[in-house]
């Protein structure tokens, strides 16, 4: 007779809950979800997730967004296509996770305040920046000149934030990357719109009809003249909100009134469409704002930055290399893209640091006469804050 023992309560659990692996990176897993959104890799199963900023009770949220081969920029045939989004390009693209939202108030505010935080280290010989070290800094954004423009139209924390430069964005992709361990950037204009299409060829990812946008964004018609908090309309198919309007979202990439001409007739990747600037200005926006028509909105419509224009009641010299003061800017933000397949942190450096010799002249007079911040960031960097609060 063979006497049946109960399973020991370790083993019960692991058959009726699995365990997901330790050494799984952070969105990965290694079993199939049996609900939600998910992307297979032959690496496990990207997954949704929710993560919390270092030292802080502040969540930012990703989404995954499968690998695929799609068609960059507008055809002909679309009504208020534009000169700059063609000719369409075929481009393959790695899986990658982008931000649910864009990137709001309550995330980049605890950034900001990293200018004061630096500034105490500084005065108290503390995680001081050297020739070793510098690799590792950042420079935090100078307290605003004129806050009433910025915050004019609302600075609710799930407002989106705005009037940021694109090296502030980039600046705060590289410190967010540093904190938490896992690699945050800015998109490519390709993997931007990859993501914003959805696996969709209309005009919008909803289709071609804009009399449905109130349904999935906020534009001219219907945001009453300020961005609006995030995540109030519907999600487009790959779980991403606000993709068309409320505010325009930064690239990488340098801005070409040729459109994607060079591209034309190569093979190309995500990554290989990237045009790395070669000056300030002009730039990629893409997404529309608050202060758009809906044509302006459109997945192909893009927006090319002009730092003179956007600063010119800035009364600093040189001009300020994290922030604008004129409009649209208040019409500018950013969205944060984490890659599947890392790469290394000197290869990064053309992600996250100033590309060119106007933007790192500008922050180095900053630096030199005081009037900037640069620290280190790394994972000890939030236990550090906490213990120069703890000594107040």
């Amino acid at each position: 007779m063979t006497i049946m023992r109960p399973l020991p309560v370790l083993l019960l659990v692991l058959f009726v809950f699995p365990v997901r692996a330790a050494d799984m990176p952070l969105g990965l897993v290694k079993e199939k979800p049996a609900t939600g959104r998910y992307v297979e890799t032959d690496r496990g199963f990207m997954v949704a997730y929710t993560r919390t900023i270092p030292g802080t009770d502040i969540e930012f949220s990703m989404e995954p967004i499968p690998g695929g081969t799609f068609k960059l920029g507008s055809p002909a045939s679309e009504a208020n296509r534009q000169d700059d989004e063609g000719p369409p390009v075929e481009v393959t693209v790695e899986p990658f996770w982008m931000g649910r939202y864009e990137v709001t108030w309550s995330e980049y505010k605890y950034f900001m305040g990293l200018y004061s935080v630096f500034k105490k280290f500084e005065s108290q010989k503390l995680r001081l920046v050297n020739d070793e070290t510098k690799v590792d800094a950042v420079t935090a954004p100078t307290e605003l000149y004129d806050p009433s423009f910025t915050f004019e139209l609302g600075e609710d924390p799930r407002q989106p934030a705005v009037t940021m430069t694109q090296f502030a964005a980039k600046q705060y992709t590289k410190w967010l990357s540093a904190i938490t361990g896992n690699q945050y950037r800015l998109p490519g204009e390709a993997e931007w719109e990859y993501a914003c299409r959805a696996g969709t060829t209309t005009a919008y990812h909803f289709g071609d009809d804009a009399s449905e946008f109130g349904e999935y964004g906020w534009f001219y018609d219907n945001a009453d003249e300020a961005p609006r908090k995030v995540g109030q309309k519907k999600p487009n198919p790959w779980g991403l909100f606000d993709m068309h309007g409320n505010v325009w979202e930064w690239c990488l990439d340098e801005y070409f009134e040729a459109g994607y001409a060079r591209l034309k007739g190569k093979e190309q990747t995500g990554n290989s469409t990237v045009a790395w600037p070669t000056k300030e200005f002009p730039r990629v926006l893409r997404g529309g704002s608050w202060d758009d028509d809906a044509e302006g909105c459109r997945s192909a419509a893009k927006l090319a930055s002009h730092d003179v224009d956007w600063k010119a009641q800035d009364p600093n010299l040189p001009l300020s290399p994290w922030w604008f003061t004129d409009d649209p800017a208040r019409g500018v933000g950013f969205r944060l893209l984490r890659p599947l397949n890392e790469l290394s942190k000197k290869a990064m450096a053309k992600y996250w640091d100033a590309d060119v010799e106007a933007v790192n002249f500008g922050v180095q007079m900053r630096l030199e006469e005081g009037r900037g911040a640069l620290g280190i960031v790394d994972e000890n960097l939030p236990t550090a804050i906490q213990t120069l609060n703890d000594a107040k």
